[in-house]
């Protein structure tokens, strides 16, 4: 059993795709983070567990879901339709056969629309500043990835916002983790990005992610 944990706000147009995708043996672990449109009841009434998290953040969201969650393995996945649920055998295959302790989706981009240019230029920079602060050699910090749940509690994350992910990888390589990534469909997401989707939700993101590489 791998526990699927989906940060949610406000994702009612996209959650029927995403859970209808889920592979065998996986169950989705929505977490309502504040949402006004009725997600927790569609994503209830589909079948999933879902749990609220009244601290609003993607890390808030993410680390609350990785609480709640019971099974050995725990993924995380964004739940506005921008990954396909079906690959997620790509993410935790390598963490269930014991060949990686945490691995992440690279996002290819199944069409132009799909991840515009400047957040892919962004992304670059900085999976180089994560290469030169841990030396893992990744091109992407994708939302889709996977880890042993007792594992990523004894990383002790503290952050709450969009830097919740990128401290993953910091704290998995400080740890002498095995860190290694798959290639993923990456889809035209379903609405606008909560995190980069604004101008002032990308300088939050940025301010986020400088403060756990410098710490």
């Amino acid at each position: 059993m791998i526990d699927l944990v989906l940060p949610c706000l406000n994702e009612a147009a996209a959650l029927p795709w995403v859970l209808d995708r889920l592979p065998e043996g996986v169950r989705a672990v929505v977490v309502d983070n504040g949402s006004t449109d009725g997600s927790a009841g569609i994503a209830a009434g589909l079948g999933a567990t879902v749990i609220s998290c009244e601290l609003r953040g993607y890390g808030a969201a993410c680390h609350a879901g990785l609480e709640a969650a019971t099974a050995p393995v725990v993924a995380f996945l964004d739940a506005d339709a921008s990954l396909d649920a079906r690959q997620l055998v790509r993410v935790t295959a390598p963490v269930i056969a014991g060949r990686a302790d945490l691995v992440l989706g690279r996002r290819r981009p199944v069409t132009r629309d799909a991840w515009p240019w400047h957040l892919r230029l962004a992304n670059a920079e900085l999976a180089r500043r994560i290469r030169r602060r841990t030396g893992v050699r990744l091109h992407d910090l994708g939302p889709m990835r996977a880890a042993r749940r007792e594992a990523l509690l004894e990383l002790a994350l503290t952050d709450r916002r969009s830097g919740y992910p990128l401290e993953t990888v910091v704290k998995a390589a400080d740890a002498g983790w095995r860190i290694d990534e798959v290639e993923v469909d990456y889809l035209p997401r379903s609405g606008r990005s909560k995190v980069t989707g604004t101008p002032l939700g990308a300088v939050r993101a940025v301010k986020d992610m400088t403060k756990v590489l410098s710490a």
